[in-house]
């Protein structure tokens, strides 16, 4: 059983920024990172493949958040990153971390993940 651990989260004045990490316990084809405010439907925000070969590295964002966020990995310490910057008020969102063993082609719908972390909370004031 994988497990994944988020960690960097916290509450920021809109325009500033906040690095999320996360741990896997075990290799993956593809990790993201999505996000889910109060009453609302958990969205994807990037994906990254990590597996070898010539889909390694691929990443893949929201158009809500291209140019922003920069998600990436570090396969040999089993570690995702998401580099967010020019954070909005409409940001704030509890963000998790995803894991799945076959590559991405893009951020892909929440149920196409297999694993799960706990969450980092972000929250971003006007």
């Amino acid at each position: 059983l994988m497990q994944l651990v988020e960690s960097g989260g916290g509450s920021v004045q809109a325009g500033g920024s906040l690095n999320l990490s996360c741990e896997a316990s075990e290799y993956s084809y593809c990790m993201a990172w999505f996000r889910q405010g109060p009453g609302k439907e958990r969205e994807g925000v990037a994906a990254i493949n990590i597996g070898r070969g010539n889909r390694g590295g691929l990443t893949y964002y929201d158009d809500s958040v291209k140019g922003r966020f920069t998600i990436s990995q570090d396969n040999a310490k089993r570690m995702m990153y998401l580099q967010m910057n020019g954070l909005k008020p409409e940001d704030s969102a509890m963000y998790y971390c995803a894991a799945r063993r076959t590559y991405c082609s893009g951020v892909h719908d929440a149920d196409s993940y297999l694993f799960w972390g706990q969450g980092t909370q972000v929250t971003v004031s006007s």
